[in-house]
């Protein structure tokens, strides 16, 4: 049998070049060596987003439009929507109960959302206690790994000390440590040097025309020391080089002298950068609109999703009702 990868994202607006990068392209690849179950955290996102709930559904729809255009394959994988799958609170339930309200309140991410994001009220009990959701997500389908960034790898840790502490009071190996898979994310700020978030509004969306990109990319804060044409600019400073990096690597080098030896302007390199980008995202793009055409067919995928995920989750739960009582 192959092994079990789960992943998971909120589905809190429209996926943008961000979530290509640091997650789905590498999602696609694993799908060939792993069993992978794909979640689309709607209870995660409501911890966030409880004033503003009603277009989590249709996000969620949207989400797997993307992720299925990207080539997420629901004949291979198990794409689902989190709420459809009640055993997740169900586990959650069980974990929290022994999971020391410490852990929680040191949780790095928590303090930091809590300082940044000032435009919803987060002091409540259960975005404090999201990360047992998180853990009860990975546990209950008793994942071997979870493909992560560096920075999540804390996350991950606590995940398996609270299985650990589970296993140690009922005396009973439920749960098994669940490694890091780690994914080198390119370096990709947003539109204005910050980092990429649809909070900021400074995106690229997978689901943009060719034109928006154009336009977005046109927005793009370049080299803060080039203020003429005709001044040399410093590419590595430049948020539009770094897209070069990524996106139009051949054409990089030359981009470096463009910008260096002042041989073209920043609207120009821009220009050039914006065709790179809808290159990549043409397939993206067709496929999408050719999923749009049934969307009735992304309910059922989904729905189908939920019944196979159900089923492993129920024998995961009969295991730790067993060990619990």
């Amino acid at each position: 049998m192959k092994k079990k990868i789960f992943s998971a994202m909120r589905p809190t607006g429209k996926l943008h070049l961000g979530h290509l990068l640091g997650a789905l392209k590498n999602w696609v690849s694993l799908q060939e060596e792993y069993q992978c179950i794909f979640s689309i955290a709607d209870w995660h996102a409501l911890m966030s987003e409880y004033e503003n709930s009603r277009p989590l559904r249709s996000y969620g729809i949207d989400m797997a439009l993307d992720w299925m255009a990207c080539g997420i394959d629901p004949e291979k994988s198990i794409i689902y929507v989190q709420s459809d799958v009640s055993e997740h609170l169900e586990l959650q339930m069980f974990l929290s109960c022994l999971t020391p309200l410490g852990w929680l309140e040191r949780n790095p991410t928590y303090k930091e959302q809590l300082r940044e994001i000032t435009s919803r009220d987060l002091q409540t009990y259960a975005f404090l206690g999201y990360p047992v959701l998180q853990a009860a997500d990975i546990l209950l389908y008793k994942a071997d790994a979870v493909p992560i960034g560096e920075d999540q790898l804390p996350h991950l840790e606590l995940c398996r000390e609270i299985a650990r502490r589970f296993n140690s009071i009922y005396k009973k190996e439920v749960f098994n440590d669940c490694r890091a898979i780690l994914t080198e994310t390119p370096r990709l700020l947003g539109l204005d040097n910050r980092k990429m978030s649809k909070s900021y509004g400074n995106t690229i969306n997978l689901s943009d025309s060719e034109e928006q990109v154009e336009t977005q990319v046109v927005s793009m804060i370049t080299d803060p020391k080039r203020i003429r044409k005709t001044d040399p600019g410093h590419p590595e400073e430049c948020n539009v080089y770094s897209y070069y990096l990524v996106f139009a690597t051949k054409q990089a080098p030359e981009a470096h002298q463009w910008c260096s030896k002042a041989l073209k302007g920043c609207v120009d390199c821009k220009k050039n950068l914006s065709k790179s980008i809808n290159q990549e995202l043409k397939p993206i793009r067709d496929k999408r609109a050719q999923l749009e055409q049934n969307k009735s067919r992304i309910e059922d995928i989904l729905n189908e999703g939920s019944k196979k995920a159900r089923v492993i989750a129920r024998q995961t739960i009969e295991e730790v009702r067993q060990a619990i009582y």
